[in-house]
C-alpha cells in the first residue's frame, strides 16, 4: 500500500498569509497524479509537505495507511526528484545513483549491482563512469531519476523535473517517465506549471490556484467538463474561447452566462451556411502542420479555432464560423462556476 491521503491541509509561515487553504486529496496506490497551476499557487509547498521537507501543522497526511505528519523524510518511503537534478558534480553517474544506498549501509557490491540495473533500465550504462558535467540535460535528469529508482521507494515526488530542458527533450522525457511509471507501478505525484505535461502524463490532475484545489479529476473530465472558468482557461492549447451567450448564433435564453468553446468545437465556412454562424475576420494564422490555428475577430469577440489546412480559404480574410453548442460549457458571469443547462435553456 503506497497511497497518499491529504485531509484539510493548511500551511502558513509566521507573519505571512495562509498559503494552502484546506487542500484534501485521496491518491490511490500506483496512480500518476499531476498537480498543476500558475506560479505561487502552492503546488510545490504541498509536495514538500508530503515529502516531510516542510512541517504540516494543520490537517493530516497519511502515507500507506499511516499518519505521517511527524515522520522524518527518510521514514516516509519517498524518493524526490528536483528541478535542478541535485547531482554531486564530483561523483560519477554510478556513484550518484548508488549514493543513497551507501548512506543506508548497503554493501558496495550490492549497491553497484543495483546501480547497474537501474542504469540499464534508463539506458545510462555507457555513462556510468562519467561525471554530471559531461552529460546532457536529459542524461542528468535520467541520473536523478535513477538515484530515486535505486532506493526502491513506493512513492516518487517530482517537482518541475523537466523545466530546465528544451522542448524536444521534454517531449522525449515525458515518454520515458510514463514508461517508467508503467514498469515500476509506483505512486507518482508530479508538480508542473506545464499543462501539456499534465494532460499527457496524469491519471488524474489536481488544478490549484491561490492555495485552493479547484478540481481533481481525470484529464478527460477536466478538459471536457471544467468546474469553473479558471480551470477551463488554464488547460488546453490553444485556450478555450469564452463568448457572451447573447452573441452566439441561434441563442435564446439566459444572458448572464458565458459559453466556453474549445477551438476544435468551431469550424469555418467560406460561404454563409444554413445553420447559425458568426461572421469572422481573420487576424492571424499559424500553421502547425496539417492544421491551422486561426485567430479571428467576430461580433462575439476574439475567437481562436483549429481547422484542417485544406479547409482554410486561400486569400480570404472574411468567412463564417459555426459553433457546436452541444459541446459548449457554460459559466456564470459572476461566480465563474460551471452551469449545467437543460436542453430547453440552450438555443433555438
Amino acid at each position: 500500500m503506497s497511497g497518499i491521503i491529504l485531509r484539510d491541509i493548511r500551511k502558513s509561515y509566521p507573519g505571512g498569509p495562509e498559503i494552502l487553504h484546506g487542500v484534501s486529496m485521496d491518491i490511490k496506490s500506483g496512480e500518476f497524479i499531476v498537480i498543476v497551476g500558475p506560479s505561487g499557487c502552492g503546488k510545490s509547498t504541498l509536495l514538500r509537505l508530503i515529502a516531510g521537507l516542510e512541517r504540516c501543522e494543520q490537517g493530516d497526511i497519511e502515507i500507506g495507511g499511516k499518519r505521517a505528519n511527524d515522520l522524518a523524510p527518510q521514514d516516509r518511503d519517498i524518493a524526490m526528484i528536483f528541478q535542478n537534478y541535485a547531482l554531486y558534480p564530483h561523483m560519477t553517474v554510478r556513484e550518484n545513483i548508488a549514493f543513497g544506498l551507501e548512506l543506508r549501509g548497503m554493501p558496495k557490491a550490492e549497491r553497484n549491482a543495483r546501480a547497474q540495473n537501474v542504469a540499464r533500465t534508463l539506458q545510462l550504462e555507457a555513462y556510468l563512469d562519467r561525471k554530471p558535467g559531461a552529460l546532457s540535460g536529459g542524461q542528468r535528469q535520467r541520473v536523478a531519476m535513477g538515484r530515486a529508482m535505486a532506493r526502491n521507494s513506493s512513492i516518487f515526488l517530482m517537482d518541475e523535473p523537466l523545466s530546465n530542458l528544451d522542448n524536444a527533450l521534454r517531449v522525449a522525457m515525458r515518454t520515458e517517465i510514463k514508461e517508467l511509471h508503467r514498469q515500476l507501478g509506483a505512486t507518482i505525484v508530479y508538480v508542473t506549471h506545464d499543462q501539456t505535461e499534465a494532460l499527457s502524463l496524469a491519471d488524474r490532475i489536481a488544478v490549484m490556484k491561490d492555495g485552493d484545489l479547484l478540481q481533481f479529476d481525470t484529464p478527460e473530465a477536466i478538459y471536457d467538463q471544467p468546474q469553473n472558468r479558471f480551470v477551463a482557461g488554464f488547460l488546453g492549447v490553444p485556450a478555450m474561447n469564452f463568448l457572451p451567450v447573447e452573441h452566439l448564433p441561434g441563442w435564446q435564453g439566459r444572458a448572464n452566462l458565458t459559453a466556453g468553446l474549445r477551438p476544435e468545437c468551431m469550424a469555418i465556412r467560406a460561404e454563409k451556411p444554413r445553420e447559425p454562424a458568426l461572421p469572422a475576420r481573420l487576424m492571424l494564422s499559424e500553421m502547425t502542420g496539417s492544421d491551422m490555428i486561426l485567430h479571428c475577430d467576430s461580433p462575439a469577440g476574439r475567437i481562436t479555432l483549429i481547422s484542417p489546412r485544406k479547409d482554410v480559404p486561400r486569400h480570404a480574410d472574411n468567412f463564417w464560423v459555426t459553433c457546436d453548442l452541444d459541446r459548449a460549457v457554460f459559466f456564470d458571469n459572476q461566480s465563474g462556476s460551471r452551469v449545467d443547462l437543460s436542453a430547453g435553456d440552450r438555443r433555438i
